[in-house]
């Protein structure tokens, strides 16, 4: 089985961790510091087959550059998994934002993450 690995640069990897553990429900799944200049953090799933690494390069730092479809999209088809994370984000004061592509403001929401990057959550079945 082929495993998927989304690379993204941070300016804060503990913002990226809170914000992904507490909103979306990943794990940390592995770290590691100083490997060459950089740190950085695995958050998934467990038992899936892809999860986002997030790094820092202390001496020549790369800042995000998010653009409004640089999307990560998850789908929650169960209902009441569905509230229970629009109840999170609703406890942590995110407020949803509009999308670009209408699509997406009429099949989920839009919310974005402390790095800018925005991540689609849509209630619908993966197909």
């Amino acid at each position: 089985m082929m495993k998927l690995r989304i690379a993204r640069p941070s300016v804060d990897l503990a913002k990226a961790e809170e914000f992904y553990c507490s909103i979306l429900g990943m794990k940390k799944l592995g770290s590691f510091h100083g490997h060459d200049g950089f740190d950085g953090i695995m958050l998934g799933f467990e038992g899936h087959p892809y999860h986002i690494e997030f790094t820092i390069h202390h001496s020549n730092q790369i800042m995000p550059t998010p653009t409004v479809e640089d999307l990560l999209v998850f789908y929650i088809p169960d209902p009441q998994k569905w509230n229970e994370f629009l109840g999170r984000i609703q406890s942590e004061d995110i407020t949803p934002v509009q999308s670009h592509n209408p699509y997406w403001d009429q099949k989920g929401i839009t919310i974005v993450d402390p790095d800018g990057y925005r991540i689609v959550i849509t209630n619908r079945q993966w197909n």
